[in-house]
Order: C-alpha cells, then sequence, then structure tokens
C-alpha cells in the first residue's frame, strides 16, 4: 500500500532534510561546515558576485555567521585541509572528498567523448594531441590558470585561445587536471589530479558506473527527503536510463519508500531515514543555485512559489529585481528579496522586496533581523532598505 502524505507534511520533510528547522550553531566550525556539506551533497558554484559568490551562501542559510575562510581552506586549501573537490555534479559545484569515486563512470565518458559539451568532445578524438599539449606543460611548470597560455595562444602560437580554454575544461571534465584553487576574479587554477586530491582518495575503489548512480540517487534522496525520480534524477543530472535504474534498485532494497503527495501529478518516493517533524521554524535567505530552490518546478510544487532569476532579463522587463533570494520563513516562502552588496559603502542593499500573497505579519521584522545578520557576515556596516511592494 502506497503511502499518502499531505503537502505540508512533504514540506517538513523536505525542509528538515535539507538541514532547516534547527537552530543556528553558537560558534559555527569546521565541523559543522562539513557535515552541513555531507549533508547537501554539494556546493553549487556560480560566477556572479553582486551580492557573494553562490557557493557561499547555502551554509549561512543553514549555519548562520560562518567563516567563510573555512569553506575556502576545505576546498582550495592545502592538502592537508582538502574536504572538497570542484567537478561538474549538479552544475559545476565543490563535492565531499567522498563522491569522487561516484563520478569517476563520468569522467571516463567525457575522456572517451560519450559527454560534456560538443565543442569540448573532438578533444577525445582528433584534437587529443593538443589536450596533451596542455597537460603536458602543466605537469611541467605546475598549477596555471587558461590566461597563463600566454594570453592567447598556446607556446607554439598554433591555435586559438577558445582552443586552450577547451582543452583545459576537457581534462578537467576527463579528471585528468583538477581546480588547484582560484585567483584574481575567481579563474580556476588547474593541475594535476593526483597533486591536488589526497592519495586516500584518489585509492578508493571505483565502482561500476551503475552501483555509483545508485549511490548518487540514494544520496540525493537522503538531501530531499521526499522527490520524485526527476528530482532524484536532476539533482546530480543523472539522464533517466542513469537514473531509473538506481530508484529501482533503492526501492527493491527498501532504501526508497513510494508514496503519493496531495496535488503532486507524479509519484514520489521517500527516503526510508527521512524525519518528518512536526513543524519547521527559522529564518533563511537562499541563494538562487540552493539545493532547496533550484529546480524550479519543485519549488513551485513544494510552496507554490513561481521563481525564476531574472539576472539575464533586461532591466524594464524584470519583476522582482536583479539577484533575488527568496525569503524562507517557517515552512514557506514569503518573500523575494533583491540583494547587492556595497562594498565601498559598506551596504547591503535590499532595493526591491516583494512579499507573498499571505506573508505573515512578522515577515518584515524577521527579514531584517536576516539581513542584519547577512550584513554583519560579509562585513557591511549596515542595510539599506529600499521599496517594499505585495506580489
Amino acid at each position: 500500500m502506497t503511502l499518502t502524505l499531505s503537502l505540508t507534511q512533504a514540506r517538513r520533510i523536505a525542509l528538515a532534510a535539507q538541514g532547516f528547522g534547527r537552530p543556528l550553531p553558537r560558534r559555527p566550525g569546521a565541523t559543522t561546515l562539513r557535515a552541513t556539506a555531507e549533508r547537501l551533497g554539494l556546493f553549487q558554484i556560480d560566477s556572479v558576485n553582486v551580492l557573494t559568490r553562490a557557493h557561499y551562501l547555502p551554509a549561512f542559510a543553514r549555519l548562520g555567521s560562518y567563516d567563510r575562510g573555512l569553506l575556502e581552506r576545505d576546498a582550495w586549501g592545502p592538502l592537508r585541509h582538502r574536504r572538497l573537490f570542484e567537478y561538474w555534479a549538479h552544475e559545476a559545484s565543490l563535492l565531499p572528498l567522498d563522491l569522487h569515486p561516484l563520478l569517476r563512470w563520468r569522467m571516463a565518458r567525457a575522456e572517451r567523448g560519450e559527454t560534456g559539451y560538443l565543442r569540448l568532445r573532438r578533444f577525445a578524438g582528433d584534437d587529443r594531441p593538443r589536450a596533451m599539449t596542455v597537460l603536458e606543460r602543466i605537469a611541467a611548470e605546475g598549477p596555471l590558470t587558461a590566461a597563463d597560455f600566454e594570453n592567447g595562444t598556446g607556446r607554439s602560437g598554433w591555435w586559438e585561445w577558445s582552443d586552450v580554454k577547451n582543452a583545459l575544461e576537457w581534462l578537467f571534465w576527463s579528471g585528468r587536471i583538477t581546480t588547484a584553487t582560484r585567483r584574481g576574479s575567481f579563474a580556476r587554477v588547474y593541475d594535476l589530479t593526483e597533486r591536488v586530491l589526497p592519495a586516500d582518495t584518489l585509492a578508493l575503489p571505483t565502482p561500476s558506473a551503475e552501483e555509483a548512480q545508485t549511490a548518487l540517487v540514494e544520496r540525493a534522496a537522503r538531501a530531499f527527503g521526499v522527490a520524485t525520480a526527476a528530482d532524484l534524477r536532476d539533482y546530480y543530472r543523472l539522464r533517466p536510463e542513469e537514473g531509473d535504474h538506481s530508484i529501482a534498485t533503492l526501492a527493491e532494497a527498501g532504501v526508497l519508500l513510494p508514496v503519493r503527495v496531495e496535488g503532486w501529478s507524479q509519484r514520489a518516493w521517500l527516503h526510508r531515514d527521512a524525519a518528518a517533524p512536526q513543524r519547521v521554524r527559522g529564518a533563511a535567505l537562499l541563494a538562487p543555485f540552493d539545493p532547496l530552490v533550484w529546480e524550479r518546478g519543485r519549488t513551485e510544487r513544494l510552496f507554490g512559489f513561481r521563481y525564476r532569476i531574472e539576472i539575464y532579463v533586461p532591466r524594464e522587463r524584470r519583476q522582482h529585481g536583479y539577484y533575488v533570494l527568496p525569503f524562507l520563513l517557517d515552512e514557506a516562502l514569503v518573500a523575494r528579496v533583491d540583494l547587492k552588496a556595497d562594498r565601498v559603502a559598506g551596504v547591503l542593499a535590499a532595493p526591491r522586496v516583494t512579499l507573498e500573497p499571505g506573508a505573515p505579519p512578522d515577515t518584515m521584522p524577521r527579514l531584517l533581523a536576516e539581513l542584519e545578520r547577512m550584513a554583519a557576515w560579509l562585513g557591511l556596516e549596515r542595510v539599506v532598505l529600499g521599496d517594499v511592494a505585495a506580489h
């Protein structure tokens, strides 16, 4: 018999699985940060820096004012401190080291030219010698950025700037190189994977593609609590044929339980260890690439909240602002906040706040408290609030 969940129950399960509803730690440190990375399974990377880079924000939403330097050390610090690595997961992401074996099948497919962007696949075939030339230079000279390749050509001058970048990205996608650190305007500094990641991580056994995909789906299910098959596949960007066999395997093992969620047209899956709290309390500003809201269809199903990022929308056509963060209050998304960090003026600017229908009376006081917390975390002196409007 298939269990039926109310939408409220499903929402609470999803929030708890994502780490919401817990009191903020008094002094979040390396241990709590790593536990958050493990719970979420990744921090998505994005280059936009109008507020702060996206990979910092999910931990702030769940932990409060943690030291961003701890995340930087785990991701790009000395080898003895490494706890995260960069790779393509949901999108470009920072991932716990124990996921490296689970993504080697994707690296192997990229190396064979079977996955990845079309412009990169040629380096698995006829243009492989050119990529090997790039790899040899990194091996000989140490960590390099794309710009280090003589600002436009290879050393011999026989190919275009875009070719250098694409060769580096193919080498990255195939796992031969990875990000040693970030430099300047967040540019990747590439090095050989064996010089960046701990030897004990690289020595972990490589599972079959099917075993790895099943493990990734299980991680996604644990992070979501309750989810459709499409949700589960999307977490680590699995194709239907890669994710569906994993769901079937996990269902047969009793790890995933079939459920119906009121109002959802598709069958859902509940992780057997998912907590089902009686209520969820707390407040958080969510990055556009936070796992709770990154899949816009799921966000609508869970919260009745239609969310689109408007960075690439012309100014005159934007509805809510340039870099808009949903505001989670207890169990609902109750507002949209356009945010910008003016570092020169020392201001966290919120030029527009849009309240959702039914936003509770305490929305603005609790939002202001969260904005003040964020400003202090970012080293900004004050919050400047602009227009407040109803949706």
